[in-house]
């Protein structure tokens, strides 16, 4: 996958070409982050010991649970009267897209854009990094996630909002970039269980992550300058 925190970063980037409609940019956010909770999929189908084929850059990474999911929303808001979850669906939709078009852009493994129709897009069809890349690449997650908790510290401070909870964010960002350097030792040195012990750590970071966004809305949110 292409770094969670990545996606986040580019999710907040965004704000500065997007209109300022309620809970939009949230949404973006959200969405950018959002596919890769499939990854709760594939655990569970690893501790129980079933097939994870098919469970990755699936059914989350599809144009057909995109449209579902702003419809939805679209529904939602129309019959509760609340404009701003119209604009939330909208921007997980947005954020989901912004997703897949990244997991394509920037990484070696295909997606199955029209799940559940067997059809996979892989612009990197034939292209097999070295072993020590795709290694490196999992510790690499922790660190672009305190990159994502950094940035948003920083823009949170720049524009003053949310400012309560900057010390958290802070204490995050410490937490990744330990977790980073650890797994950076690991990775290279531990001979069985470091995708155990690693994913169940993977999935709460995101977890945090998206925690951390929705509490940052209000930063999030701000008009960019």
């Amino acid at each position: 996958m292409a770094q969670a925190g990545i996606h986040g970063i580019v999710g907040v980037v965004a704000r500065k070409w997007t209109p300022a409609s309620e809970w939009l940019v949230l949404g973006i956010v959200l969405g950018s982050l959002l596919p890769d909770a499939d990854n709760l999929a594939v655990a569970v189908a690893t501790v129980t010991g079933s097939p994870t084929a098919g469970l990755h850059r699936t059914f989350t990474h599809s144009l057909f649970t995109v449209t579902a999911v702003i419809i939805v929303f679209q529904l939602i808001a129309i019959l509760t009267k609340r404009p701003r979850l119209g604009n939330l669906g909208l921007g997980l939709g947005i954020g989901m897209i912004m997703h897949i078009l990244l997991d394509l852009l920037i990484w070696f493994d295909g997606v199955q854009l029209l799940w559940p129709l067997p059809m996979w897009i892989n612009f990197w069809e034939g292209v097999t990094p070295p072993e020590w890349f795709s290694q490196l690449m999992m510790p690499v997650e922790m660190l672009f996630f305190a990159l994502y908790f950094a940035g948003l510290a920083a823009l949170a401070g720049r524009q003053g909002t949310d400012l309560g909870r900057v010390r958290g964010l802070k204490g995050w960002t410490a937490v990744q970039t330990i977790l980073f350097l650890i797994f950076l030792v690991l990775v290279y040195t531990m001979e069985s269980g470091f995708m155990t012990i690693y994913g169940a750590v993977y999935l709460l970071s995101l977890g945090v992550a998206t925690v951390i966004t929705i509490q940052m809305r209000q930063t999030i949110e701000a008009v960019a300058e």
